[in-house]
């Protein structure tokens, strides 16, 4: 649907954070709000959004704390990965029923400068595609392991949270690449089943069960590691010093284990072992790696339309969904990426 600036609703909703949440963010935390509808200004571009992502990261911003990116403000509507379609544009380029991609999510209109809006395809892709496997999700799989972590072929690589939407697909990835073995570990029975018998993991484990973490490693992998990819952080970290081999490299893109804690994480116990492995552990953000967005298109757009990358995603829908969305994935309920669809 598209419609002129005379058609526009009067008003729309957008979800704000209204008190900086203490350990596990609870739904009073936030308010879904009513604000106007106006036409764009010169040099932006008003959008109906039709789904927004709910991310990990997000929990970090709620904190008012100096970070790599500012944190969300409160009483004003928070932000995020959007797509959506263009209902009204005052922008060279940009016409009425294009469809973009840009960071105002979390509302049902979004007025978006035209230079932070990039239009995409529903054509080339499901729309909810471009805010997971082909979009920053898959971006930041797709360069922390071959850019971070320096993936070679041969090698072994343990991926934590490894069914949500960045750890499958570095699983997959590193498979398609030529990895020796692929070991994930994630929250469910069901979960583990999906790992190895639709991603094509070799080995998977259950981090929930009785047995500690650092066990089911090495009952995965006998040979020890090469590579971690770390979405986790905590125990499965030290897990993976144990278990690495000489010369292994580890990305630390997520640490969720520790998002809600209200006191300092330990660190890993075994940090000594980083000298005599001489193990490479590096933070990563995925803005840092933009120059591979054209090769990451090209080479994971041919796996996913081939169908030797495989994808999910969960959806929750309507705007006043979205908190519970949120929650939900962050208590791990999600597989592949979490999204809230606001299309019909």
């Amino acid at each position: 649907m598209s419609v002129t600036p005379e058609q526009l609703p009067a008003t729309g909703r957008a979800w704000h954070l209204v008190r900086r949440p203490h350990g596990w963010p609870v739904p009073e935390d936030f308010a879904l709000r009513e604000a106007p509808v106006e036409a764009p200004e010169e040099g932006r571009v008003l959008v109906r959004n039709l789904h927004f992502s709910v991310d990990p990261y997000m929990r970090g911003r709620m904190n008012d704390v100096k970070s790599y990116v500012p944190p969300f403000q409160l009483d004003q509507p928070m932000e995020g990965g959007a797509v959506g379609v263009v209902v009204a544009a005052n922008a060279d380029g940009f016409a009425v029923g294009d469809h973009v991609l840009h960071f105002a999510g979390w509302r049902e209109y979004a007025s978006v400068p035209a230079r932070y809006a990039t239009k995409v395809d529903p054509e080339a892709a499901p729309l909810s595609a471009y805010l997971g496997v082909l979009g920053m999700t898959g971006l930041t799989a797709y360069a922390g392991l071959l850019e971070v972590a320096s993936f070679k072929e041969g090698d072994a690589v343990f991926v934590s949270g490894a069914a949500g939407a960045v750890g499958s697909q570095v699983g997959q990835i590193a498979k398609l690449k030529g990895a020796s073995r692929v070991i994930g570990s994630a929250g469910s029975d069901d979960k583990v089943r999906r790992l190895v018998e639709e991603y094509g993991f070799d080995a998977a484990f259950n981090y929930k069960d009785d047995k500690p973490v650092v066990e089911q490693l090495k009952e995965a992998a006998p040979d020890g590691i090469d590579v971690y990819f770390d979405n986790v952080g905590g125990g499965h970290l030290e897990a993976a010093i144990s278990r690495l081999n000489v010369g292994g490299r580890v990305t630390i893109c997520g640490m969720i284990a520790g998002y809600n804690e209200t006191e300092p994480t330990p660190g890993p116990r075994n940090m000594a072992l980083i000298i005599g492995k001489r193990l490479r552990i590096q933070g990563m953000l995925v803005q840092d790696h933009q120059d591979l967005q054209p090769q990451f298109v090209r080479e994971v757009g041919a796996w996913v339309r081939s169908g030797e990358l495989k994808y999910d995603e969960t959806f929750a829908h309507g705007i006043e969904n979205g908190v519970e969305a949120f929650l939900g994935m962050l208590r791990g309920e999600n597989t592949g990426k979490m999204i809230v669809s606001l299309d019909g």
